[in-house]
């Protein structure tokens, strides 16, 4: 047995035997890990659906990607997923997480399957995913009831059924029938022709670019500044400490610290952003309409 398949196959036995949570534990977890930053809780959570995460996983074998690779991207989504899930939305974890998970593995098929990105924007993504899938179901349809279909009707099909730009077909199907050439490659017969790569646009930040960007920086700061001079003492330094520093305060220690509970320290929270927003709106129409 190969090394990686061995590992796979361990991995999997151990996400197999994990506990499976109920909803008043997997609560507690991720409140756990949220407002205490508990790593005992973010451990457990995680591990009770990694079997979650390897059976997603196994659904991409298809596309030519090692399976303890997708694992891998597989777990990175749920950790994601685990970091930035509120349990005060009402909604269970394992309905959040599937959608971390399922990004996080696309992204890397899409990644890997050529040295060019084969797309990011997501009709792109559903366009790589679901093409030849969709592409295979038109034809087998189309043949059973004796009918023969050009490339150019399929592709209109294709973009109705997938519900994506026709010109995206096309560019996607382009994509996945040719191959990686080196950029190196020159772009004529001729011993001093031109390599590809000197074509390439440069990408980089244009001056015009960097004078806009420190501009916005400038008036961004401002802006929030004059939105945190609307907050008291105690509004400021709850958000400093919950929003300002590299490593945030939980709402536990601020309690500690205020003589308050982590609920009176939440809700000082929301009402300091609250003045926030209505000062920042009030600064500029442009962000008025932005967040409204």
């Amino acid at each position: 047995m190969a090394m990686g398949t061995a590992q796979d196959f361990s991995l999997t036995r151990t996400a197999m035997k994990a506990e499976l949570l109920d909803a008043d534990t997997e609560l507690k977890l991720a409140y756990a890990w949220r407002d205490e930053r508990c790593e005992a809780s973010l451990h457990r959570l995680i591990t009770a659906y990694m079997r979650l995460a390897i059976s997603m996983a196994s659904k991409f074998k298809r596309y030519g990607a090692p399976m303890n690779d997708l694992i891998q991207e597989a777990g990175l989504g749920l950790m994601k997923a685990a970091d930035k899930f509120d349990p005060d939305r009402g909604v269970r974890f394992s309905t959040y997480a599937v959608w971390w998970i399922k990004a996080s593995i696309q992204d890397h098929v899409m990644r890997n399957w050529s040295m060019v990105r084969t797309g990011s924007t997501s009709s792109q993504k559903s366009l790589f995913f679901n093409m030849r899938r969709v592409q295979a179901r038109l034809e087998r349809e189309a043949a059973s009831a004796g009918e023969e279909l050009d490339r150019h009707q399929l592709r209109q099909m294709i973009s109705t059924e997938i519900g994506v730009p026709l010109h995206d077909v096309e560019m996607m199907e382009g994509r996945l029938s040719g191959s990686d050439y080196s950029l190196n490659a020159t772009q004529s017969a001729e011993d001093e022709g031109r390599e590809w790569i000197d074509a390439l646009e440069d990408d980089s930040a244009q001056a015009a670019e960097n004078v806009e960007h420190n501009h916005d920086t400038r008036r961004l700061r401002e802006w929030l500044l004059t939105s945190m001079a609307a907050l008291n003492e105690r509004e400021q330094f709850i958000v400093r400490e919950r929003k300002l520093r590299d490593t945030p305060r939980t709402l536990e220690s601020l309690g500690q610290e205020l003589s308050l509970s982590k609920e009176r320290v939440r809700q000082l929270e929301a009402a300091a952003f609250q003045k926030m927003r209505k000062s920042l709106e009030m600064q500029s129409q442009e962000v008025f309409h932005f967040l409204n």
